[in-house]
């Protein structure tokens, strides 16, 4: 390790490690070497030892590049100890060794956001007398709102009692059923510190050094949590950048970062991506915003070329031209993969894979059709329904309290249990306050002969499937659970497409070959339900050679040499709905971070007419970009000459 490698600012912010110290990381301003640089100075010039270091970042990808930079300035024996992970995996470990404290069991199911709205829309039918549903969006809106602070059901609107009465069952039903979401994850874990000091007392004996990357992105229960395990006289580092603070949908409070009480206030102002051109347009919009801490960003880097704007006719001539414009970068010598497009929503995107599908260029001197591309924010291997299916298989055997799972796969594959058949057995578990497992096993209701015995054998497939994975790997247990199932033959039956038939099976594949990495079954549903937190790490760039497509919030953290910011319209940036002034500063934050992204080019586009609601209206040019000084930007024809 050799300090040559950081600037003053940067060593600063390395060897400062006692009392609270904020970072303020500006936009590729090299944190992540900074963080990784102070974890290899505490362990090897200060003599502290890894266990006494916990790290927080709030997506796996993060905590896995931390790993693997700390990797390369100390030895894997001095760090095999030292706690690198996300919020979430955090308190993960924590309430797999405590949460009996608080009347669960430790082998309880992680749910997932799905879960939780089903359990939500199940609640909401005992409570709803009407013929249909309304929209639960409010209510889970609401839900999440409280949560995310910390608050109680006390603290919902008082001219909400439907939510309020959603809000108090769904505690009670995810403690019947002993499972614990993404969001109760930090809420318990702050539950057990703040009611069991013996607890917290030893989580803070151990860490004594603790940092938290992105701080901009915590919400009021992550600050509660940061707080509990640093008490009044730890060492807490936070680094991260209050104009990079773009989810407060997600619950996130910029005032964490813009208050922090600190003893110590360092600024990382030299970025390291961008050209000055760019730069330049970002840090002269970002300055608009009134609540911020005071930085001036500068480049290390070139003058650059100026910022191209364009304004075409229609969304399609938009399109078509952004198209263009990457065919022609890539006879320039570019890679697909240099490029991306970048949009404020994901309704954006369909007409620019039209135009990447229908746009024709050379490739090996013959004229093909379709631009390769890749859009962000897919559909992960588990988070698909054949996966969740089996996932569901192993969290009953872990957790048979696990009542959603077992509704997922009763009749999975079909096993001849009728709707009306599981209607009667939910009814008697609900009204007789009775685990679901209990019910399934006893059988204490009227049932016809051949339903009875289609529940049996569901029973006895779960009973036998636990003795597989009590009795050998996990992975040779998978499979015979697998076989036990017939699964294999379902997805033929259930799929026309053979092609969809052999990436089904595939992904089953997968899984199995993933177990065998695991000594038991509680470690592989905690990781593998943890890489499917809501805080995604569905954004990182695959390998293949393609153009990127995704949107503003997709593209933190990310940069590409040729950026193309797509519908910069007054409705979409800033959003319609958004008008408030603190909406509107996040607005402006989500266009910085946006424009950040690019390292060496960056056009910005719109259309003079989009289709909204239904209907083509006119459109007007972004409010932001009147904010661009006029000597940093070129205005070209829409359509690319060549």
């Amino acid at each position: 390790m050799t300090w040559r490698d950081l600037n003053p600012p940067q060593q600063q912010a390395v060897k400062t490690v006692k009392g609270r110290v904020l970072v303020l990381a500006g936009a590729g301003s090299g944190k992540t070497r900074v963080i990784t640089y102070r974890i290899a100075h505490l362990i090897n010039d200060c003599g502290v030892p890894a266990k006494n270091i916990l790290g927080l970042t709030f997506t796996n990808k993060a905590a896995e590049e931390m790993k693997q930079r700390a990797r390369k300035l100390a030895s894997r024996d001095a760090l095999k100890d030292i706690t690198l992970c996300t919020f979430h995996a955090f308190c993960m470990q924590v309430l797999r060794s405590d949460i009996d404290k608080l009347g669960y069991t430790t082998s309880f199911s992680l749910y997932d956001e799905r879960d939780v709205r089903r359990v939500i829309q199940q609640l909401a039918r005992l409570h709803y007398e009407g013929d249909e549903l309304p929209s639960l969006e409010p209510v889970i809106e609401a839900i999440t709102y409280v949560r995310s602070r910390g608050l109680k059901a006390k603290d919902l609107p008082a001219d909400d009692p439907l939510t309020k009465a959603i809000y108090e069952d769904l505690a009670v039903s995810l403690r019947a059923y002993n499972a614990v979401d993404f969001d109760n994850l930090i809420i318990l874990t702050v539950e057990l510190f703040q009611n069991h000091p013996e607890v917290l007392a030893k989580y803070r004996e151990r860490y004594k050094y603790i940092m938290i990357d992105e701080y901009q992105d915590t919400n009021d229960i992550q600050f509660q949590l940061a707080e509990l395990l640093t008490g009044p006289n730890g060492n807490l580092c936070v680094v991260g950048d209050d104009d990079q603070s773009i989810y407060s949908w997600r619950g996130a409070e910029v005032k964490h970062i813009l208050n922090f009480k600190a003893d110590h206030i360092i600024k990382l102002e030299q970025n390291y991506r961008s050209t000055q051109n760019i730069l330049k347009a970002a840090s002269t919009v970002i300055k608009h915003n009134q609540k911020r801490h005071d930085k001036e960003v500068f480049s290390a880097g070139s003058i650059g070329e100026p910022l191209e704007i364009f304004h075409a006719p229609s969304e399609k001539d938009e399109a078509r031209s952004i198209a263009e414009r990457l065919v022609y970068y890539k006879n320039k010598g570019y890679d697909w993969n240099d490029m991306a497009i970048l949009y404020r929503t994901n309704l954006l995107a369909r007409e620019f894979e039209l135009a990447l599908i229908e746009a024709p260029w050379k490739k090996d001197d013959k004229w093909v059709r379709g631009i390769p591309y890749q859009v962000f924010g897919g559909t992960g291997l588990y988070e698909r329904s054949e996966i969740k299916d089996l996932m569901a298989y192993l969290r009953i055997i872990e957790n048979n309290r696990d009542a959603e799972a077992i509704l997922r796969i009763i009749n999975t594959p079909r096993r001849g249990i009728a709707s009306g058949t599981l209607d009667n057995i939910t009814r008697h578990n609900r009204t007789q306050k009775l685990p679901l497992w209990d019910v399934l096993k006893k059988l204490p209701i009227e049932l016809s002969p051949r339903s009875k015995t289609a529940v049996q054998n569901f029973v006895h497939v779960i009973e036998e499937a636990k003795s597989f994975f009590h009795s050998m790997p996990l992975d040779k247990a998978m499979q015979n659970l697998i076989d036990l199932i017939d699964y294999k033959r379902a997805i033929e039956e259930d799929v026309k497409s053979e092609k969809v038939r052999a990436f089904k099976w595939q992904n089953v594949q997968e899984v199995i070959a993933a177990l065998k990495d695991y000594s038991n079954l509680r470690s592989f549903l905690s990781t593998s339900l943890l890489n499917r937190n809501p805080v995604k790490d569905r954004h990182s760039p695959k390998s293949e050679d393609r153009v990127n497509l995704l949107t503003f919030h997709s593209a933190k953290g990310l940069e590409f040499p040729l950026c193309f910011l797509v519908g910069i319209e007054d409705h979409v940036l800033p959003h319609e709905k958004r008008e408030g002034s603190d909406e509107l500063e996040e607005e402006r934050r989500l266009f910085y971070v946006a424009i950040t992204r690019a390292k060496q080019h960056l056009t910005l586009s719109m259309s003079r007419k989009r289709k909204r609601y239904g209907k083509e209206t006119a459109s007007i040019p972004s409010r932001f970009l009147f904010e661009i000084p006029k000597d940093l930007v070129k205005v070209v024809p829409y359509k690319k000459i060549v």
